[in-house]
């Protein structure tokens, strides 16, 4: 076991990431700029030490899976533990430990998607962590809410997975329109979350209702938003060609997450075997064997065709490179996947449309985990009016002392309970108790009033 280098205790959150790789040392780097006191884990020496030449960092040598480790860096009492090596299985494991050992909440890294497929098995409550991240499908879902402009996809990893959100744009002849809310008879497992426009942005009530014009946020399970969309909006649109380079991780998931709605997908992946899993896993998208860095292999493609073209490959360099030549063959839209954060300036003018950085996705998932009390995951919608918090609900919480229909939340709703058992979202009879995950949309100026709710007396 190596020594370790301390520093005097700053301000903030007690954070414990383990690995110092390339995710793990940008997050650092995040979090120290935040004035949160972060602790260091690695297994190398030498690439501590250089860490800690340029950061305010606690590091300790050791492994991330070593209990001894874990202690020496403070997870007993650390408000936070990022797992993040480059190990699924450290991670797990590491998240687990740390977590056993006291630390609020754990946070494990994962790359392979079975461990995110519940359907099977569910991992993060096995090894009882907090959340389960993956940067490749954080990654993907980004690209995904840039192409799906009409819908709000932004609610990664809350409850789950099982329960969705959707924006849709309300038709001028929408049956909807002037009906109260309660008078719709919308299924017991969706909600109408919020209703915006260009002047207002609401958190509707039962009397409320919908103009023309309007957008309503819908929640609940997609099988459920599905079957009641046409109430909303039933004009028919156009399928859209989208085009996907790499048939890597980040490419396989965006696939994934178009393939079900108004689009017509088609991946691009250079190595066969590759293929060959792809085609079993994607029964609604075309897989091409084909190098997208070669120019007449992009053209026997068609991406001059495409309404939309994302180079999702390992390599910053190709993604640049074959997203400018889809641009001069014709592509309508260009998005791509660019990891070094100071090619983010010339994206622009060399005609990409829309860039992703899978660093700024982690970051903006980590900060939003950076909270005091009992809010465990942050996120901002309807550009900034409202927001979804996933809250820990604690005993003696006065939001537990009565049924939802005898609590008073103020410009907010409860969408969703993730209890042991199940996840759903909820009717007026159902009960919040200690244990319980939360998922609350509100509007943001109602923070305070809503917080009251989840702070034990």
């Amino acid at each position: 076991m190596c020594e370790f280098h301390s520093i005097d205790d700053g301000f903030g959150m007690n954070i414990v990431i383990l690995g110092a790789g390339t995710v793990g040392t940008s997050i650092a780097e995040t979090l120290c700029q935040k004035r949160q006191n972060v602790s260091l884990v690695d297994i190398s020496r030498v690439v501590l030490d250089e860490v800690g030449e340029r950061l305010d960092v606690r590091t300790i040598c050791g492994s991330a899976c070593d209990a001894i480790t874990l202690f020496q860096a403070g997870v007993q009492s650390a408000d936070l533990c990022l797992c993040v090596t480059n190990s699924d299985e450290v991670n797990l494991v590491g998240a687990s430990l740390a977590k056993s050992m006291g630390s609020a909440r754990a946070v494990a890294r994962i790359f392979n998607p079975a461990y995110r497929d519940v359907s099977t098995f569910d991992y993060r409550r096995h090894f009882g962590i907090d959340r389960l991240l993956s940067l490749e499908y954080l990654t993907a879902l980004e690209l995904a809410k840039a192409i799906r402009r009409r819908e709000l996809f932004a609610v990664e990893d809350f409850a789950r997975g099982d329960v969705e959100v959707q924006q849709l744009a309300v038709d001028d002849d929408s049956k909807t329109i002037g009906i109260p809310l309660r008078d719709l008879q919308m299924p017991r497992g969706v909600r109408v979350g919020l209703i915006s426009s260009g002047a207002r942005t609401i958190i509707p009530g039962a009397d409320d209702t919908i103009r023309a014009g309007d957008r309503v946020t819908l929640i609940g399970s997609r099988k459920q938003i599905e079957e009641i969309k046409k109430l909303f909006e039933h004009t028919i649109l156009p399928i859209q060609n989208v085009i996907i380079a790499g048939g890597g991780e980040i490419g396989f998931n965006l696939a994934l997450l178009l393939q079900r709605g108004r689009y017509n997908v088609v991946l691009l992946e250079a190595h066969p075997d590759r293929c060959r899993y792809l085609a079993d896993k994607l029964d609604q998208s075309t897989i091409l064997h084909a190098d997208t860095t070669r120019l007449s292999e992009l053209e026997e493609a068609r991406v001059g065709k495409a309404d939309v073209f994302v180079a999702a490959t390992g390599h910053d360099e190709d993604n640049i490179v074959c997203g400018v030549e889809a641009r001069e063959l014709g592509a309508k839209r260009v998005m791509s996947v660019v990891r070094r954060p100071d090619y983010g300036n010339v994206l622009k003018r060399l005609g990409i449309d829309v860039a992703v950085s899978p660093r700024e996705v982690m970051h903006r998932q980590v900060l939003g985990m950076v909270e005091a009390g009992p809010i465990v995951g942050r996120t901002v919608v309807a550009g900034g009016d409202a927001e979804i918090w996933e809250v820990e609900v604690l005993a003696d919480s006065p939001i537990t002392h009565a049924p939802l229909r005898d609590i008073v939340l103020q410009q907010g709703l409860i969408a969703a309970i993730d209890r042991e058992e199940y996840v759903r979202v909820p009717g007026a009879d159902d009960q919040l108790v200690a244990g319980d995950t939360a998922i609350v949309l509100l509007q943001s100026s109602s923070a305070d009033e809503t917080m009251k709710l989840f702070t034990p007396a």
